[in-house]
């Protein structure tokens, strides 16, 4: 029998680096669809208040937030120390609020607009005032699911 010679060092092969920008592709695009942006920016300070029970919303997407609070720091010179309401991205008023329902319920589908969830999360200084005065606004354009937002107590 011949006996096999072993000449010279064994090397590794090299790693085949051809479909490493296609899969690089893949897992970017996967996240640019699963992952979903923050819709608008607070203007306002918030310290939410503290609930016993707390509810979660079961599809966020079909939610339109209003937020009240102090306006942050670096717009108190233009709007006050007051509470406001911010609506989207802008302070408006409480006759601003039937308006607001209808673009959003405009944003959705024809079957979701009946499921449609105002949340208004509110700082825990804010006057009981305002917060009538909204849920008056949205009895008014037939907004009825209405939730608070408060964070859970420890």
């Amino acid at each position: 029998m011949a006996k096999f010679i072993h000449t010279g060092k064994k090397e590794v092969p090299p790693i085949n680096t051809a479909s490493l920008p296609d899969i690089v592709f893949m897992v970017l695009m996967f996240f640019m669809v699963s992952v979903s942006m923050r819709q608008t920016d607070k203007l306002v300070t918030l310290t939410l208040p503290q609930a016993s029970e707390v509810a979660k919303l079961e599809r966020k997407d079909l939610a339109a937030y209003i937020y009240v609070g102090i306006p942050d720091k670096r717009l108190q010179s233009q709007y006050g120390t007051e509470s406001r309401i911010q609506l989207n991205d802008s302070f408006k008023s409480t006759d601003d609020i039937k308006d607001f329902v209808a673009s959003e319920r405009e944003s959705l589908s024809e079957g979701d607009r009946q499921f449609l969830t105002v949340s208004i999360k509110a700082d825990e200084n804010t006057r009981m005032g305002i917060i009538t005065d909204i849920k008056q606004a949205l009895r008014r354009c037939s907004a009825l699911k209405i939730m608070y937002g408060a964070r859970k107590t420890p």
